[in-house]
């Protein structure tokens, strides 16, 4: 055992060049630290892995350094959840407690370091804030270490983007820079009419001269153990003057030659193939243009056997006589998609005015390793109805475009679907979809279509100051509503409906989920305890005002106020689980944020032992047994602390989201601030039931980022920044830089505890209500009136401005919980990862019974 971190302290080098003398020296290849060692980490990168026998679909490298050396690492498989879970990212600061040294013996002089063992991830340290310039920093390169631009691994020649597989990602993507003037011989051509004869025979085809009009995003279909080196594919529709056909690029030319076909672009074509065409796959719709269309064979580029020849014809010599057909649009305006039948595709242009966060779902292949799919929601608008586009927009292989949307800006999508659900009509993106913002309109084939010029003609009549009061970025925002009536699904192969899930069951959704992700679920019970919060929080009052402001708000079942004893019951697991909420840390000192931060992302859940020992002022962390379970679940790559006094039989279960130990109980000396609801309301059986709740599933408080913000150009890059997904490089500009935060029309929240039909299992939800049409929720949705009542509120997610144009107050909401007694509901709720040990669970839709169907039939 050694502690490398005395070595850097002491000014005698660097403490990466400590650790490797140390490895150097020792009898075996591993090092384990006494005291762990604090890098930060500049750069993630993600590949396919090898040969997995724990089933891990990808590996990642990882880039350190202390200061003085900069080094690529690979991470052992074992730590790869730090990583999927969003804990371990650029930017942060990681405790290393276990490196060894690993030698290919399958290559000369090839050899990497692996982090075999972390103790924490924490808030960069102060020396580390000095790097300006990560590239500055020298790589270590020494006869026994090897420094490498691609994979450690050398059976991989490429790395994946961070978080999907989509987007052109690394050197290996050969730009798109200006074509070479070239001479062709146009006088050997054949048209794309004529190919179906040199498909059944046994002539090799002659040269094409086509154009693309679509392309399709990259679609990755590398597995573990597969023998390819570039497992890619893009699709193409090519067309010529006698017609359209699909043209497919496999492979190595798929990096080499993606980001120079771009629609519009006129290829001249050689030794391609042609074979029968793949018909389970969804093409572009092509209505405007009088061209046959052959479906039964598709051209092939591949990179050997034969190897095929591209040529990109620069736009000045393309000449006319060519009778090449033009890219077909076929853009439509707001008013006119209310009217378009579903699955139509159009193309629409828009003025941004609100941006959400990047999120990803699961892809539902069964083969292969786990894919997700990125997406984002953007509203635009076009001035011919005060409606604006309703747009899910999936990763178009355009990473430079689609990371960089942002109120303000004119957006072009082609090939959006219509999606017709009910009286709500938004539009999502296709495969081939492609995406143009400010900056990249200029010569792009559009920009003469007369419904694009007439939207630039209505863009000049605005002012930009009033635009920009309607914008907004961010936060939990999930379309279209949720249907009036709800219908529990048997069939596990329908996609849009839901089946109801077990509130017991959620601990293993919650422990499933990664980074961004968004997963829906359905759970049914019944409202045992209702809680209203204030947004954003108020200073924390002294005891004794507190007490008086909650018995002023807060009222029973009958309306009549709440003793104190009651509210300090109601409130203990919100306490609880504010010790544990990473906004809790504002009031902490240094030492105190960086413990909560090496901690991975956790929620905890009560048992009723739990929270009889915290009534009596005891405090309790895990029992042994438990700390072993953690142990399993975290292969080996933290330890637990175990807090002195620990009672075996006053255990906590923690909802192992993040598979560790919860170490906020376990620091002395700190002392979170409860959060008191500014009115709450319990249900008769609630008191009783929640002390045989054995599964409490807690949400905690609701994070800034759950909430919209207004749009601020001087703060546009950090804000796009917190948007997009984490980034796979370190930028210290950008993570060194704050906003303010302008919330977007909240005024506070719900927190409603569900508790299961059985009585055994709860859980916590929040619910944001929509109080003005500012909020990005209120577009799209019909906005049908209420009488206030707290259920009405809670089911229809809204609250209903009162003549003076105020909101009802929150005792007043509360007068009417009563009528939640008894009443039993289906709750949708939206779960998405947000990092950092941060759990989003929102309640986007609340069924009363009335509104719950039988299904029609059961298996």
């Amino acid at each position: 055992m050694a502690g490398a971190a005395e070595h850097h302290d002491s000014g005698s080098g660097s403490a990466l060049q400590a650790v490797f003398d140390q490895l150097r020296s020792a009898y075996t290849l591993s090092l384990t630290l006494t005291s762990p060692l604090c890098l930060a980490v500049t750069a993630l990168d993600r590949y396919l892995s090898l040969q997995h026998p724990s089933g891990e679909s990808y590996s990642y490298d990882l880039t350190i350094t202390d200061g003085q050396w900069r080094m690529k690492c690979q991470l052992a498989d074992s730590l790869t959840r730090w990583v999927r879970t969003g804990s371990l990212r650029c930017g942060a600061g990681v405790l290393v407690s276990q490196l060894s040294l690993v030698h290919d013996e399958t290559r000369l002089s090839h050899s990497y370091l692996r982090i075999d063992g972390i103790h924490s991830v924490v808030e960069l340290p102060e020396r580390f804030l000095s790097i300006k310039d990560v590239e500055k920093i020298p790589q270590w390169c020494q006869d026994y270490v090897t420094r490498s631009d691609g994979p450690l691994q050398l059976s991989r020649k490429y790395y994946l983007p961070l978080w999907i597989n989509d987007d052109p990602y690394g050197s290996v993507w050969i730009p798109n820079n200006p074509p070479p003037d070239v001479v062709i011989d146009v006088s050997r051509i054949t048209l794309v009419a004529d190919l179906d004869a040199f498909f059944h025979s046994s002539r090799r085809p002659l040269p094409l001269l086509v154009r693309i009009l679509h392309r399709s995003r990259i679609r990755y279909y590398g597995k573990p153990g597969q023998n390819i080196d570039f497992p890619f594919q893009v699709y193409c529709e090519v067309a010529d003057q006698s017609g359209v056909m699909s043209m497919v690029v496999w492979n190595d030319l798929c990096p080499e030659w993606f980001n120079r076909l771009t629609v519009g672009s006129v290829l001249y074509l050689q030794q391609y193939s042609l074979k029968h065409s793949y018909q389970k796959r969804s093409r572009p719709q092509i209505r405007t243009l009088s061209l046959m269309t052959f479906h039964s064979i598709e051209i092939c580029l591949n990179p050997r056997s034969p190897a095929s020849v591209v040529t990109v014809i620069p736009p000045k010599s393309v000449q006319p006589q060519w009778g090449l057909p033009d890219v077909p649009y076929n853009f439509a305006t707001r008013s006119e998609v209310d009217s378009m039948n579903s699955n139509q595709a159009c193309d629409v242009i828009g003025l941004v005015t609100y941006v959400g966060r990047v999120e990803r779902i699961r892809s539902k292949e069964k083969t292969g390793p786990e894919k997700f799919w990125a997406y984002r929601w953007v509203h635009a608008v076009d001035g011919t109805t005060d409606s604006p586009f309703i747009l899910e927009i999936f990763s178009s292989s355009q990473p430079e475009i689609f990371n960089n949307i942002c109120p303000m800006t004119y957006l072009v999508c082609t090939q959006m679907r219509v999606c017709q659900t009910g009286c709500s009509v938004y539009l999502t993106s296709s495969t081939e979809t492609q995406l143009f913002i400010t900056g990249c309109h200029k010569k792009q084939p559009y920009v003469s279509e007369p419904k694009v010029k007439a939207f630039i003609q209505w863009t000049k009549t605005l002012k930009d100051n009033v635009m920009l009061r309607r914008t907004a970025v961010g936060g939990h925002y999930c379309y279209p509503p949720a249907p009036p009536t709800f219908t529990p699904t048997t069939n596990s192969n329908m996609t849009n409906e839901l089946s109801i899930t077990a509130i017991a069951e959620l601990k293993g959704e919650l422990e499933s989920l990664q980074y961004r992700e968004h997963r829906r679920v359905a759970v049914q019970g019944y409202v045992a305890a209702v809680q209203y919060h204030t947004w954003p929080p108020q200073p924390e009052l002294p005891h004794s005002e507190q007490q008086e402001g909650v018995s002023v708000q807060g009222v029973s079942d009958n309306g009549a106020a709440i003793p104190s004893s009651t509210k300090d019951e109601m409130t203990l697991s919100q306490r609880e689980m504010d010790s544990t909420s990473p906004d809790s840390d504002i009031t902490v000192s240094p030492k105190r944020r960086r413990v909560q931060t090496g901690t991975r992302l956790h929620r905890q859940y009560f048992t009723r032992s739990k929270m009889q020992s915290n009534s009596a002022g005891i405090q309790v962390a895990s029992t042994s047994h438990e700390e072993e379970e953690q142990q399993q679940w975290d292969e080996g790559d933290l330890e637990s602390e175990e807090s002195e006094g620990e009672d075996k039989h006053t255990s906590v279960r923690k909802s192992a989201v993040g598979k560790e130990t919860d170490q906020t109980s376990q620091v002395p000396g700190v002392q979170q601030a409860a959060i008191h609801p500014t009115a709450l309301w319990e249900s008769r059986v609630w008191p009783l039931a929640k002390q045989k709740v054995t599964d409490h599933f807690c949400c905690g408080r609701l994070d800034q980022e759950s909430i919209p913000e207004k749009f601020h150009f001087d703060d546009r890059e950090v804000l796009l920044h917190d948007l997009n997904l984490s980034p796979a490089r370190w930028n210290p500009d950008l993570t060194s830089q704050t906003h303010t935060r302008t919330p977007v029309a909240c005024t506070g929240y719900f927190m409603l505890t569900i508790l299961g039909l059985n009585q055994t299992a709860a859980v916590d939800v929040l619910l944001v209500p929509v109080v003005s049409s500012d909020d990005p929720r209120a577009a799209g949705v019909p906005q049908t009136q209420h009488d206030n009542s707290l259920l009405s509120c809670i089911s229809s997610g809204r609250l209903c401005v009162q003549p003076d144009g105020s909101c009802p107050t929150p005792g007043s909401l509360m007068s009417s919980a009563p009528q939640l007694e008894s009443e039993r509901v289906v709750c949708i709720v939206d779960l998405c990862l947000l990092g950092e040990r941060r759990v989003e669970m929102i309640c986007s839709k609340l069924y009363r019974t009335a509104d719950v169907c039988q299904p029609s039939s059961t298996q």
